[in-house]
């Protein structure tokens, strides 16, 4: 027992002065559990915590439903108020590809065996995002637009990882990690478009 602590009280101090120098080198092989837990993911989105009901299929299924509906909504908004030839463009791709994965979601329910009612208005907090953009005078519209864009499709990616990570049902599982790496590429463009309207 005491040789096991003074092993361990080594390893721990060979990973401090490891951290301190300015090489360091992978070991994560050799890791033990309390070494690994410590080191963070690779993936920003697997670093924050899944909140306990979003490991759940219904809780996560109407989160990405009313992500969708947003990004429709949205995109529709800004099929009728934008004069920018790229932004129509963008939420031309966004209507397709978010009607595809509204879609897509309920085949992995079906798939699943859960029964789970899917919402038909959106949540007030992206209620009141719409209506922001829906405020957003002429001049201003394409770059609240594309801001909006950048925040929905981050919190998208971030909801579909950590349901794929921690989900409790295989077929939404699935469907979420299916999903992420094309809501990726949308939040890709997303920045692409925003950077296109930094004063």
């Amino acid at each position: 027992m005491t040789r096991n602590i003074l092993i361990v009280g080594a390893a721990f101090a060979a990973l401090s002065f490891a951290a301190c120098s300015p090489k360091t080198e992978e070991t994560k092989g050799a890791a033990t559990p309390t070494e690994q837990a410590q080191t963070p993911d690779a993936n920003p989105a697997a670093t924050v915590p899944t909140p306990a009901d979003e490991t759940k299929a219904d809780v996560f299924a109407m989160k990405a439903a009313a992500s969708d509906m947003f990004e429709i909504e949205a995109a529709k908004l800004a099929a009728t108020r934008s004069t920018n030839v790229q932004v129509k463009a963008f939420a031309k791709k966004m209507e397709t590809a978010h009607t595809k994965s509204s879609d897509a979601l309920k085949t992995a329910i079906a798939a699943s065996g859960a029964t789970i009612t899917l919402p038909t208005m959106l949540p007030e907090d992206l209620q009141g995002k719409l209506d922001d953009l829906r405020k957003a005078s002429d001049s201003d519209f394409d770059k609240a637009y594309a801001d909006s864009q950048v925040d929905a499709h981050q919190a998208a990616l971030n909801l579909l990882q950590r349901y794929a990570q921690d989900g409790d049902t295989a077929a939404i599982k699935a469907f979420a990690a299916g999903l992420a790496p094309t809501v990726q590429e949308h939040l890709n463009m997303a920045e692409g478009l925003k950077k296109g309207f930094v004063n």
